[in-house]
């Protein structure tokens, strides 16, 4: 006979009043995913198109590189998420970037003036020099940003409102007023290359993400950013630099809005300061929203800013798909985004739980 004692089971894990807690279901764990709303959306838009154009869904191998419907929306969907993307990271510290456009408009008169002044305008080096400056010039006003925030304590609203009301007035200056137009093939396949039959502009933006999530998933730089979020002070006395975490949010936005300024440029081979990047601080603030970022800070997701980007721009190409004017376009985009937004939210969901009665063994069914 062995003295060996049977491991008593453990108890099972019991809610409020002693009751044993329901183990949550996968389809609820489903269901409670932020993530789960924007894609079962962004299904839903690709059946629409599929319904309005069978073919939409097409994509077809044409000299060596992928072109179709799909290919489109991931090449123009690159500048917002770029945008998106830093946006994400400047909200998950509570704050929020107004002037990302203005910044993309800069980085596009920049880098064409740069170009045009150039000795040697269709050159390789020209078109790398220049965009070298449009986004060293980026960086500079991510560091003013970020300094308005962090040192001087300016609400981040107002702080990028400033620049997001000059920033189009420094382009224009650059400019000299003038639309500029360049002619540099290097530059030009910023938006209309392929590499491996995939656009370039897609891969840059991918690569940026992906970047991004490595530092942020990766190391402890996610959670500081999500602990100045939550609470900066507490944060700060808990040994943090939550004004250099700020400080770098706001830099990498305004990187991430230069590149996606010279996409945007490259796309036409010219800069209208006035134009170029207007209102692509709303889509990128709405692209974070509806991946589930939380405006208050605190919390963010890449991968539902990835998915809210190509949500915004599969919107924008599905109202003349289905004959719709695009007139139309910001009216279904409002539409859409609340409804969303509405299912994302917890009172929303808990309304539409249901609610199963508990069972105890002292009270009879």
């Amino acid at each position: 006979m062995t003295d060996t004692l049977t491991p008593a089971p453990s108890p099972a894990p019991t809610g409020e009043n002693g009751h044993a807690a329901a183990r949550p279901t996968l389809v609820t764990r489903f269901l409670g995913s932020t993530l789960v709303w924007p894609i079962l959306a962004l299904l839903l838009l690709l059946v629409v198109n599929v319904v309005a154009t069978p073919s939409f869904l097409n994509v077809r191998i044409q000299d060596g590189h992928l072109y179709g419907n799909v290919i489109d929306i991931a090449r123009n969907s690159a500048p917002v998420l770029l945008v998106a993307l830093g946006m994400t990271l400047v909200i998950a510290t509570r704050g929020i970037d107004l002037s990302v456009g203005a910044i993309a408009a800069i980085a596009g008169a920049v880098a064409c003036t740069r170009i045009v002044g150039a000795g040697d305008e269709a050159a390789v080096t020209t078109a790398i020099m220049a965009c070298t400056w449009a986004l060293a010039v980026c960086v500079v006003l991510g560091v003013w940003n970020g300094f308005l925030v962090s040192v001087l304590g300016i609400q981040p609203i107002i702080a990028t409102l400033v620049l997001m009301v000059a920033g189009r007035g420094l382009a224009m200056l650059v400019t000299d007023g003038q639309i500029t137009t360049v002619n540099n093939d290097t530059f030009s396949d910023l938006a209309t290359g392929y590499v491996l039959g995939l656009p370039i502009a897609s891969l840059i933006a991918v690569g940026m993400v992906v970047a991004a999530a490595i530092f942020t998933r990766r190391t402890a730089l996610g959670m500081l950013i999500e602990a100045v979020g939550i609470n900066p002070e507490a944060s700060r006395l808990a040994g943090v630099r939550a004004r250099t975490i700020i400080w770098t949010v706001y830099v990498f936005g305004g990187f991430c809005a230069g590149l996606a300024g010279l996409i945007i440029a490259a796309n036409t081979n010219s800069v209208n300061a006035n134009s170029l990047g207007l209102w692509i601080e709303l889509d990128a603030i709405l692209a974070v929203v509806i991946g589930g970022t939380a405006l208050t800070g605190g919390r963010f997701s890449l991968a539902g800013t990835l998915v809210g980007a190509l949500f915004i721009t599969t919107l924008a190409r599905t109202i003349p798909n289905v004959g719709i004017p695009s007139e139309a376009n910001y009216l279904f985009k409002a539409v859409v985004v609340v409804a969303v937004c509405l299912l994302q939210s917890p009172r929303a969901r808990a309304a539409l739980r249901v609610r199963r009665p508990a069972v105890s063994k002292g009270n009879p069914v």
